[in-house]
Formats: C-alpha cells, sequence, structure tokens
C-alpha cells in the first residue's frame, strides 16, 4: 500500500520530528510512506483576509501540484468527518479495494487549506472539534494510520 503524507510546514520542535519518526519508522512494516513537507506562506502578524486567501491558494497550488496522480485524497480539515480509529481502519480497508494507487493525506498550515484541495477529496477528515498545531496534527495522523494496520491485523496495539 502506498501512502502519502503532504504538509504545509517545516516540523521545527525536536520532540514533533521524534515522534513522526517513531511512527515512520513502525508503518514500514505496513506501507510505503512518503512525506512532503511544503513551505508555508509567510503572512503579516494580522494578515488581513485577502492576504490570508493568496497564501491559501499559494498553498493550495503547491499541493494540487504533489499528488500524484490516480491518487486518492483524505483532507484533514475542521468541517471534515469526525470518525474513531475502527472506522479509519474500515475507512482504508474500503480504500485499498478501490484500486487507486495512493491514498493522499494532506494537512495545511495555520490557516488551513484552499477549498479547491478540499473539493479533490475523496475524503475530509476532522481530528477533533478542538484546534491543534498542525505540526501536532502530522503526528497525530501518523499515529492514527499506524493504528488503522493495528486494528486491521487485529493487534492488541488498539486496547
Amino acid at each position: 500500500m502506498n501512502v502519502s503524507l503532504i504538509c504545509v510546514g517545516k516540523l521545527k520542535e525536536k520532540f514533533y520530528a521524534q515522534a513522526c519518526d517513531e511512527y515512520i519508522k513502525r508503518l514500514g512494516a505496513y506501507c510505503k510512506l512518503e512525506i512532503t513537507e511544503l513551505p508555508e506562506s509567510r503572512l503579516p502578524q494580522n494578515p488581513s483576509a485577502g492576504e490570508i486567501a493568496a497564501a491559501l491558494e499559494k498553498e493550495g497550488a503547491a499541493i494540487r501540484g504533489k499528488i500524484p496522480p490516480g491518487s486518492s485524497v483524505a483532507a484533514l480539515c475542521v468541517e471534515g468527518k469526525l470518525c474513531s480509529s475502527e472506522a479509519l481502519a474500515d475507512t482504508l480497508e474500503r480504500w485499498s479495494q478501490t484500486g487507486s494507487k495512493r491514498l493522499v493525506f494532506v494537512i495545511g498550515g495555520s490557516y488551513g487549506l484552499h477549498q479547491s484541495v478540499k473539493d479533490l477529496a475523496w475524503l475530509r477528515l476532522s481530528m477533533s472539534p478542538m484546534t491543534f498545531p498542525h505540526h501536532l496534527a502530522r503526528v497525530m495522523v501518523l499515529e492514527q494510520i499506524y493504528r488503522a494496520f493495528k486494528i486491521r491485523e487485529g493487534s492488541s496495539y488498539h486496547k
């Protein structure tokens, strides 16, 4: 199974990078994982709505340019579907039977994702109604993908 994670923003904090590295290592037994980091647009301290819209458009174009043809896209966004870990495991199982070559999870930057990226999504997924730093969201997504594989194999990891 080929899984990609496209993220806006680079991990700066060592503890986030270490957590990601651990899940990347664990996921190696279950899928071919590719992580692409894209630069987050620089905005002033108090950006206007127009500046935010322009930044999202620029980031959206960069994201769309990195999605391989034939991919199924899962966009992480606040208005996405809430689901349990078991439901995510079931979703990954259904996806694996679609014949799609790659599953791509997309995590936006501080201001989220451009609508054009959300429109490409096969699945819009929300981690929680709470707000998390997008760097922590990367760790959480990797952990949930790993958990989904463990659920599918019947492992005790999920307990």
